[in-house]
């Protein structure tokens, strides 16, 4: 049982903003220059600004601190997040492309929380998959400029395919503050 005295205590790399992750100067998100133009290049500014969050979050930790399910009796780790948004990724290509939807990455339900082990290996793939599979829908997505074009036997807009890519991304980099934060107390932004 943890006590108190054994929680992590918060901690930043910033000296600017002691709730930040880093100085605002340090930063590599680009959020100092002017906003994109249009519909379709401020949701893909808002997904990199994500994917690279979640990267963030995940930085200096090693396979057994990224393994870690923090938060008990959750079955959520840094690196099943990883997993998962991989996962992800390749399922929201079956969504729209022809033919049958790509097999899954981990197996059954749940597997890519489950099978994220303290195994350098599995980090490193996870890694590994996590860059393929963004790569791979993005170059789909890419055919597409067209934010209100239908793709996929639902007939789903590609407006809503980003708009539900930058949700989850966002959403599990509030899952990835938490759970940073109770791995180190290194805390989030």
């Amino acid at each position: 049982m943890a006590r108190v005295s054994d929680e992590p205590r918060r901690w930043t790399q910033a000296t600017v903003y002691s709730d930040m992750w880093v100085d605002p100067d340090e930063d590599p998100r680009d959020n100092t220059g002017a906003s994109p133009e249009g519909e379709l290049a401020t949701l893909q500014d808002y997904l990199a600004n994500y994917r690279l969050t979640l990267l963030m979050k995940c930085e200096g930790l090693d396979a057994e601190q990224l393994a870690r399910r923090s938060v008990p009796p959750s079955t959520m780790s840094l690196l099943g997040l990883i997993r998962h948004l991989a996962e992800v990724e390749r399922d929201w290509r079956g969504w729209i492309l022809p033919g049958d939807p790509p097999s899954k990455l981990y197996g059954g339900r749940d597997g890519d929380f489950d099978g994220a082990v303290a195994d350098q290996a599995v980090v490193d793939a996870a890694y590994v998959d996590l860059a393929r599979e963004q790569a791979a829908t993005d170059a789909v997505l890419a055919e597409y400029p067209d934010l209100g074009v239908r793709l996929g036997k639902d007939a789903i807009a590609v407006r809503e395919l980003l708009v539900h890519r930058v949700e989850e991304y966002a959403r599990h980099c509030g899952h990835a503050d938490l759970l940073r934060e109770c791995i180190d107390g290194r805390v989030g932004q």
